[in-house]
């Protein structure tokens, strides 16, 4: 008791010690500001000479500046368009003469080397943004449309490796390293480039990456010395040790890349590192072992505008003590654990001229105000040397295994022969391996096949183990048998075409009602179903049906899901209403509009029409330049005298902005959302919504991903007065 007395007296002891130290020290209660200083780096480099002579200064002094906010608008045709004109036309445009503490607000600038203006930084920081009505305004669109999809908050430097590895939509595509994901969402949208519409944003919770034989792959490794900007830590932890650990790691996942690459496809590899033992050694190294099977490409002209050094052909290895090394021979035994050969650069020097390191990239933060970066391209020419394979022999005797692959049981040249099973060692003979689905033996005379009568056991593959699977138990994916009673229905309902993939439709239950309908591509189909043992499925294909709870009184269960409503479009050939522009704003904008308020052209299709699920399609005008110019398709509900739309909140929010309605930010706590632009209405069709005086219910759906409207407009009264007061739809 007394030493545990006397032990607590000396930690209050230490503790208060330590409060005044940190004090001292300007921590104030809060963490130390880290010193960005590294002696070791900065020696590292300039031994190293990758910043070119005279510019040492500038590159240290950017590293040490915060890195400036980059965008990207997510590229889809007419719809990126429109949210780049209401940037430039409406948001940047406020800011231009905007001055915040005596000072003029720097306006966003488009990144010089992205394709049509796609891209944009600014160095406005979050403490600005909250000074300025203007500024927060811009704030919450950014964020609106980050929720939604529309935009993409990225790094500049990680927009390159997608724009070089210049895929198209027939192309298939392995990213290897993934995470965080916003490449292999750029990389998404250029495989989809003839899309004139956009993706929801909740696709990208659905997509699955999955390998198979590539004409691109693309691979980048962990945060490197290149994030210093934005991931301060790397001053006070940065050793050449780092570097050491990860180039065999990198080596290795290049290689596997490379191998799964198709002949004359393109291999992107990139770094966030400026340090050649992770770059260009990785590079070397990979080419050397080639052996002329791949080869780095020109792509100094593909990204005009941007700045780039050449990669370097010579450099040296550190340790983490500061010894240098030129040459794998210098390399003391004891280091050779963690120094390796290929870390050095080719002694040949013609090998090392044909290699062309110099067609690698390196981004340099003090050039563009950018983090740092380095990127190289490989076209793949031929196959790898250890994947090139004999000719296929097969058996020419007579007999019911003739043609087939057998096992070799001949394995001494000069005739000698084993029973058929575990053959005898040869000198010239290698372990057997699994060929062309059954087990071959490779011998001094090459690969031997001879007919033996064997059982069917002996000629199949050992039985791959069953995964074990961790985690919660997740309900699992299953795909809707064709003879599904479910599914005619909704056939039926929807018109839809003979060339509907029904055999792509899956549920998440295997008891009871299915409560949502998921829908996936022939890709996906064949990998979910072919590897059902040896995965774990979290979440899967899109959303393309919702369960209604009283769905059977409108002769289908299912209503459409706004997530996969692009999907679907195309095969829905009854219930589409085209709607005008006006007729978009009053059905986003008002909770469940009646008749009499939308245009008489969306009444005489509405009229004739049963009740339940629609679609809203919205063709633009090109006579009328001023108004939204890319298509809309919504899910919508057709009641008995209104029409209401079913469509995710900040979805809904994009859509208004696109058409010039302001979403102010008053109410925005208070759960509605106020438009600052009169919606407009057009005349009445007559009849039977003048006889309503309150809103009707309609089914409510299982999902609660739809959101109801929840967005109020301050609109001028129509022609036909003031709106009546309209409840809210039931769930």
């Amino acid at each position: 008791f007394i030493y545990s007395t006397e032990r607590d007296s000396q930690r209050e002891r230490e503790h208060k010690q330590g409060e005044r130290e940190r004090k001292k020290q300007g921590w104030e209660g809060g963490y130390p500001e880290i010193v960005k200083e590294n002696k070791l780096f900065e020696h590292y480099y300039q031994e190293l000479k990758i910043v070119p002579e005279g510019e040492w200064d500038q590159f240290m002094e950017a590293l040490r500046e915060p890195l400036p906010a980059t965008l990207r608008i997510t590229g889809y045709k007419s719809h990126a368009k429109e949210i780049l004109h209401c940037l430039k036309n409406k948001y940047f445009k406020e800011l231009e003469d905007l001055e915040v503490d005596g000072q003029k607000v720097e306006v966003p600038q488009p990144l010089s080397w992205y394709p049509e203006e796609l891209a944009w930084h600014t160095n406005l920081s979050r403490k600005i943004l909250r000074k300025s009505p203007q500024l927060e305004k811009f704030h919450q669109f950014l964020v609106s449309e980050t929720e939604s999809g529309n935009i993409s908050r990225q790094e500049a430097v990680s927009m390159i490796p997608p724009l070089l590895l210049n895929a198209h939509p027939h192309h298939k595509i392995l990213d290897m390293c993934a995470a965080p994901g916003s490449k292999t969402t750029q990389l998404i949208e250029m495989l989809h480039a003839d899309m004139n519409v956009p993706f929801p944003g909740m696709l990208w919770t659905a997509l699955w990456r999955v390998g198979m034989p590539l004409c691109w792959v693309y691979m980048r490794k962990r945060c490197g010395d290149g994030t210093m900007r934005k991931n301060i830590d790397v001053w006070k932890k940065w050793t050449t040790l780092n570097s050491l650990q990860l180039h065999g790691l990198q080596l290795r996942i290049a290689t596997r890349g490379a191998e799964q690459l198709v002949e004359g496809g393109r291999m992107v590899y990139s770094t966030c590192s400026l340090n050649p033992i992770e770059d260009e050694a990785v590079i070397a190294s990979l080419l050397e072992k080639s052996e002329g099977a791949l080869e780095l490409a020109d792509v100094s002209s593909e990204l005009p505008g941007l700045k780039w050094m050449p990669g370097i052909t010579h450099w040296k290895v550190m340790t983490k003590d500061g010894q240098w090394f030129t040459e794998w021979e210098g390399v003391p035994h004891s280091r050779h654990t963690q120094i390796r050969p290929t870390m050095f650069p080719p002694k040949d020097p013609e090998k090392l001229q044909a290699m062309h390191l110099e067609r690698c990239l390196r981004i340099l933060p003090h050039h563009q105000n950018t983090g740092g970066f380095f990127v190289a391209v490989l076209v793949k020419k031929s196959s790898m040397p250890w994947n090139k394979r004999p000719p296929k022999v097969t058996c020419r005797d007579v007999g019911p295994s003739c043609g087939r692959w057998v096992p070799l049981c001949v394995v001494a040249v000069g005739g000698a022969s084993s029973a058929c099973g575990e053959p005898r060692p040869h000198r010239a003979e290698e372990k057997g391996r699994w060929a062309g689905g059954v087990r071959c033996w490779r011998v001094a005379l090459g690969l031997i096949m001879v007919h033996v009568s064997c059982p069917d056991s002996f000629l199949s593959p050992p039985p791959s183990k069953k995964m074990k699977l961790f985690g919660f138990k997740e309900d699992p994916f299953v795909f809707i048998p064709e003879d599904d009673p479910l599914f005619p229905p909704i056939q039926k309902f929807y018109a839809l075409d003979p060339s509907f993939p029904k055999m792509n439709l899956l549920t998440r239950t295997t008891e009871g009602k299915k409560r949502q309908l998921y829908m996936v591509s022939k890709e996906l189909r064949n990998v979910l179903v072919n590897n059902s043992e040896r995965m774990k499925v979290i979440n899967t294909g899109i959303k393309v049906w919702c369960r209604n709870n009283s769905g059977e009184d409108f002769d289908c269960a299912f209503r459409l899901a706004q997530e996969g409503i692009y999907t679907l479009y195309p095969f829905i050939k009854s219930r589409i209403i085209t709607v005008s522009i006006e007729d978009v704003k009053i059905l986003l904008t008002q909770e469940n509009p009646f008749f009499r308020k939308l245009s008489s052209e969306t009444y005489s299709q509405a009229k004739d029409l049963a009740k339940g699920s629609i679609v809203l399609k919205y063709e633009p005008d090109p006579t009328k330049p001023d108004t939204l110019q890319c298509p809309i398709v919504l899910c919508g509900w057709r009641g008995k005298a209104s029409i209401r739309t079913f469509v995710p909140k900040n979805e809904r929010l994009h859509y208004l902005r696109m058409m010039g309605l302001e979403v102010s930010a008053e109410k925005k706590k208070e759960g509605t959302v106020v438009a600052q632009q009169s919606a407009g209405s057009c005349g009445p069709p007559g009849d039977e919504a003048s006889a309503e005086h309150g809103a009707e219910p309609a089914a409510s759906a299982d999902s609660s991903e739809d959101m109801s409207p929840d967005v109020s407009v301050d609109a001028a009264p129509g022609p036909s007065g003031p709106a009546p007061a309209e409840a809210a739809l039931p769930r």
